[in-house]
């Protein structure tokens, strides 16, 4: 400690804050972190995180805080919600303010280009923050502690000009695909800045830059919507932003409990969360109407004339169903084993299992075999896709009553993936033509529910709507008692009665309450409660403690 030497505070034999950012490897490093899905909180933190909150979501007698009216200022959801996004963001500026050491080793293509990655990351963890929180605290330079504790709120529509210049700087460099590992591309940035757009109903920008995005030339549909959703499809020209994941490398997209609540307890999951009723009454028929509209609607079987959708996000009555024919209705005390030809137990089936499904559906999007063995799953964690990017095109141009010929190729794309036919085959499908804005309104916000159930956009399109008060303190309904649903069997109707008929309201969401007056079809689960002030969440308190330039969201 006395010796009169100077001391090597930067070993070169190691990485430090003073020797790192130098090579393409460490910033590859350094950026690779940004990837991680703990940092995209709401969008990976478990499965179906946001769906929770929303009125597509039923777990039996279970209500999650937000959607429970509880959130209060010391809510951990926030809290870390908050700490991951300034997390990502002190690591993303870190990058930017230390790329000039590796200038000199480098090209000036590929600094601009980590450049670009950095700051699409940057701009995407203020949008989750300015979406979320409303003003908050905005720096891009490295600050210190004191700095940080002196930092106030900034108008989160200044930020999001800031947003929109990184997104904007990140898609001029960023490359348009990749020969080798995907890393965010041009059309992710494009894509991103759409959704920031929406977010904020920004209408002409988000148009902008879907279109942009669209004009790419690099992304479509893929072909089979079922698919898509499947942990066998790591890569397809519909995924613009995916977190890979693999089980191979121990890198999973969620673990063993998570994964077991939503398979079938024929197959040893345990059918803790399905799809809610209203979600199942969304889906229109083929006929393009609603099920109140449409004469094609049969109570007595209620998936025939569906949008094929919906068979998709929930499985349809007596259709097989990893190797078992689901069949909840009363009477199936037993059920086909496929494989086997032989009859099972049915604990699919309430009055078998009574902790199976307390609504009488179950989920199938993403769902299949690999789930099972070892009750894993390296499914991508799918951010931005390009079905995503065409319904952000349609309702923006919608918004701004720009109603064309471009806004329904972009609709109609959607719904002739979906009946397994092209475009121009409208006597297939039914084709969207409506030209009203009020109409085409209510068409396309059910489209986005319908196209994009359970992908953790509905409830971001509730809060950004203004229309969770309607949904969201309306009560989650289920199954009667079991010796009721004998009953209701015997009438030909087991799951709802034949002249129930829920309504779309003006706002596009599903009223169900008229199962009130059929009291032998329902139960109450669980009361919903959301209160107005969660619109924004709040400020946390521990933060407000050491920065006191904090203020608080109304309401809290």
């Amino acid at each position: 400690m006395t010796a009169c030497v100077d001391l090597d505070l930067s070993p070169k034999s190691q990485g430090s804050s003073e020797n790192w950012y130098s090579t393409e490897q460490e910033l590859q490093l350094s950026l690779n972190a940004l990837y991680n899905p703990t940092l995209w909180n709401f969008e990976c933190n478990r499965l179906f995180h946001t769906d929770r909150y929303s009125d597509d979501w039923s777990q039996r007698t279970e209500l999650y805080d937000w959607l429970a009216g509880n959130v209060a200022d010391d809510w951990a959801k926030a809290k870390n919600e908050w700490a991951n996004d300034y997390k990502g963001i002190a690591r993303a500026n870190t990058v930017l303010n230390s790329l000039d050491k590796a200038k000199e080793h480098l090209s000036d293509a590929i600094v601009q280009q980590y450049a670009g990655e950095a700051k699409f990351f940057r701009a995407s963890f203020y949008m989750y923050l300015i979406n979320l929180f409303g003003d908050v605290p905005y720096y891009t330079s490295d600050i210190s502690l004191e700095e940080a504790y002196k930092m106030g709120r900034v108008d989160r529509y200044y930020i999001l000009d800031q947003i929109y210049q990184d997104f904007d700087d990140a898609a001029a460099v960023l490359p348009v695909s990749y020969s080798g590992a995907q890393r965010v591309t041009k059309g992710a940035a494009l894509a991103m800045k759409a959704r920031a757009a929406l977010l904020m109903n920004d209408w002409a920008t988000c148009a902008a830059a879907a279109k942009a995005c669209m004009d790419l030339g690099v992304y479509s549909l893929h072909p089979d919507y079922r698919e898509l959703f499947l942990s066998s499809c790591k890569t397809s020209p519909e995924l613009i932003f995916a977190l890979p994941c693999s089980n191979e490398l121990l890198k999973h997209s969620y673990g063993e409990a998570a994964t077991r609540s939503f398979y079938p307890r024929n197959n040893g999951g345990t059918s803790v969360a399905q799809p809610s009723w209203e979600l199942f009454f969304a889906y229109p028929c083929t006929d393009g109407l609603p099920v109140e509209e449409s004469p094609l609607y049969d109570p007595a079987n209620p998936f025939a004339n569906r949008d094929p959708r919906l068979s998709e996000i929930t499985v349809p009555f007596d259709s097989e169903f990893m190797d078992y024919i689901y069949n909840p209705r009363p009477s199936a005390k037993t059920t086909l084993q496929v494989s086997t030809g032989i009859m099972a137990k049915n604990n699919d089936n309430r009055l078998v299992s009574k902790d199976c499904s307390y609504n009488g559906l179950i989920l199938k999007k993403y769902v299949d075999e690999e789930w099972i063995d070892d009750r894993l799953t390296d499914t991508p964690q799918r951010i931005l896709r390009y079905g995503d990017v065409l319904l952000m095109y349609a309702e923006s141009k919608m918004e701004m009553n720009q109603i064309d010929q471009t806004v329904f190729d972009a609709l109609n794309s959607l719904r002739a993936r979906a009946y397994k036919c092209g475009l121009g085959e409208t006597s297939k499908y039914p084709a969207i033509t409506e030209t009203n804005q009020t109409a085409l309104r209510r068409i396309i916000r059910n489209e986005r529910r319908c196209e994009l159930a359970w992908e953790n956009r509905r409830w971001f399109d509730l809060i950004r709507w203004r229309i969770c008060e309607p949904c969201l303190t309306a009560p989650i309904y289920g199954l009667p008692a079991n010796a009721q649903i004998e009953k209701n069997e015997a009438t030909g109707y087991w799951i709802w009665p034949k002249d129930f008929r829920p309504h779309m309201r003006a706002d596009s969401t599903i009223d169900i309450s008229d199962i009130e007056n059929y009291p032998d079809y329902r139960l109450v689960n669980v009361q919903r409660a959301f209160v107005p002030r969660q619109y924004l969440f709040p400020i946390p308190q521990n933060e407000r403690v050491v920065c006191p330039m904090l203020t608080q969201n109304p309401g809290y």
